[in-house]
């Protein structure tokens, strides 16, 4: 089976591919389509759909809209769903100084990444969501993941995600836990 995902991340793409190997993952540059969507709205939730929505109507193929994000509850929720765009767009490097800085004086270091991924097919739309609690480091470490990975150690671990080996990262992932939850609907 065919699931396109709505995005030009390659690594986003692989991390997909690797944690369902069962399934052939497409991705929107597959299907030469480079339009920007645009991502208006208010909630995870309402992005995925907007992307799936745009990649399902396109192609016809059934389509997987990903909105990921950091969370910092002392930042009020910063940078959500802006997370992307959060100091530039998709300018991580810029994105990390920016939560670093404003988190310079705080000692309450928790956050959470989440995914919510919208499936769209033939008149269905399902919704799933994964999260991964866990704490941001003062300082970058680690060269492998993306995003922030460099800055966000997961609960009961001692490394960043950038630090760990894809295969480590993808069993206990945002991502990981929105698509296990993708799998047992596809099982069903």
């Amino acid at each position: 089976m065919e699931i396109l995902v709505a995005t030009h991340n390659q690594h986003k793409k692989e991390e997909i591919q690797q944690i369902l190997p069962d399934y052939n993952i497409t991705s929107l540059t597959d299907y030469d389509l480079f339009e920007e969507i645009i991502e208006d709205g208010d909630s995870f939730e309402a992005n995925a759909k907007i992307k799936a929505k745009y990649c399902f109507e396109k192609t016809g193929q059934p389509s997987l809209g990903d909105d990921s994000g950091l969370v910092v509850p002392a930042l009020d929720g910063r940078p959500g769903i802006y997370s992307a765009r959060y100091a530039g767009d998709h300018d991580f490097k810029a994105n990390i100084v920016k939560v670093l800085g404003e988190m310079e004086d705080s000692t309450d270091r928790e956050a959470y990444f989440i995914t919510v991924l919208c499936l769209i097919s033939e008149g269905k739309e399902e919704y799933f969501e994964g999260r991964v609690y866990g704490t941001l480091t003062y300082k970058p470490s680690g060269e492998k993941g993306f995003g922030y990975d460099p800055i966000f150690i997961p609960k009961d671990h001692s490394i960043t995600f950038a630090e760990m080996p894809a295969e480590e990262k993808n069993k206990i992932s945002h991502r990981a836990n929105a698509l296990k939850k993708f799998l047992d609907y596809l099982k069903a």
